[in-house]
């Protein structure tokens, strides 16, 4: 279940470190305003607002590329390499969705008044039509034929069609694999779901996991007790605008 932590809260999460090995690149750190004390929620929402409209697009590519050269640079010196990649926020943006509902969460509900509000996030993905973030798209046509690009979403498995069409209609082509979570499950975070999830994929299909790459450290973090599916470098993209767990 998606539960995000809304702008009032997003500040003690605004600079995040980037799980990486010695090996693994450094990527440059995001240029995220700090909020001014006294804190207020409004004036908060409009720094994340004129932080979106003027840096996020090139702090975002900026991972992307250090992310790009480690993986061009990897992918021959291993067996089945494949880089994981998370949907939200990640290589789909759900700004409008974000703007219309105030850096809220509505999980139910229309969304059918763009760009005003309110619009339920299901109902958003259900529309398919979330945009391709243009530095992750480069990124992934630049590696798709060097490694196996896999998805893996906390989306649920009723919304992977409309996912399916909406990768499709944002240009993601040629990629190896969507892994959805179940409807139902009795994974206490996303962030247990997807260690389990990478797991698998080392396990059962003999993947080499040279890249993670993700919007929240809950996609990237591992689960105590699980020491399979840890990527070799995880690359953190900003996101102050909410937090899974």
């Amino acid at each position: 279940m998606y539960h995000r932590i809304t702008a009032a809260m997003v500040v003690s999460a605004l600079v995040a470190a980037t799980s990486a090995s010695a090996q693994c690149p450094a990527v440059p750190e995001p240029r995220i305003p700090a909020a001014a004390s006294p804190l207020n929620i409004d004036k908060v929402k409009d720094l994340l607002r004129d932080y979106h409209d003027t840096r996020y697009a090139q702090d975002m590519a900026a991972v992307y590329a250090v992310a790009q050269s480690y993986v061009e640079q990897r992918a021959s010196g291993v067996i089945k390499p494949a880089v994981i990649l998370d949907i939200d926020e990640t290589v789909l943006s759900n700004w409008p969705d974000l703007a219309a509902d105030d850096f809220g969460f509505i999980n139910n509900g229309r969304c059918d008044v763009l760009p005003d509000g309110p619009c339920g996030f299901n109902a958003w993905i259900l529309k398919s039509e979330a945009e391709a973030f243009p530095s992750a798209l480069h990124f992934f046509n630049a590696v798709k034929g060097k490694v196996a690009t896999i998805f893996i979403t906390s989306r649920r498995d009723n919304q992977r069609q409309a996912t399916l069409w909406n990768l499709d209609r944002a240009g993601y082509e040629g990629w190896t694999k969507l892994v959805t979570r179940p409807d139902r499950d009795e994974f206490p975070t996303a962030e247990a779901f997807k260690t389990a999830a990478r797991a698998k994929i080392e396990t059962d299909d003999k993947y080499t996991l040279i890249a993670n790459i993700g919007d929240q450290l809950s996609d990237l973090e591992q689960q105590p007790g699980i020491n399979a599916g840890k990527a070799e470098c995880a690359f953190k993209l900003p996101n102050p605008f909410y937090f899974i767990k």
